[in-house]
């Protein structure tokens, strides 16, 4: 596509976009929501509150919800515990992650496919 193209796609664009917000200028409704709102601030600033304090004196348990929903996201699920038995020595290695010196040892020398058939719990 042409630059020239696009340029005027773009106004065309440009110019819908514009005649809705002069639409939207001329609403009865949004003049009353946007009166509204500058009461409410002002209101607000008069008596040093601001929209979180409204919302948690209407919805208290809103802050709680809040704080579950922050401590669910952060929250990892614990992988399992594995439990490898060495056949020749006899050696047992509990892990939770395979970073695990011994056990890469074990890879290094044995295999990594041998050292997973020893797994013996999960």
């Amino acid at each position: 596509m042409s630059k020239l193209v696009e340029f005027r796609q773009l106004e065309k664009h440009l110019a819908e976009q514009f005649q809705a917000l002069e639409t939207l200028k001329g609403d009865v409704s949004l003049k009353k929501e946007m009166e509204f709102e500058s009461k409410l601030r002002d209101l607000l600033a008069q008596y040093c509150y601001n929209v979180k304090d409204v919302i948690k004196l209407l919805d208290p348990q809103t802050s709680l919800r809040a704080a579950a929903t922050e401590l669910k996201a952060t929250k990892r699920k614990t992988r399992r515990l594995k439990i490898y038995r060495n056949p020749h020595t006899g050696e047992v290695v509990k892990t939770r992650g395979g970073n695990q010196k011994t056990l890469k040892e074990w890879k290094a020398k044995h295999g990594s496919d041998t050292v997973e058939a020893w797994l013996t719990s999960q």
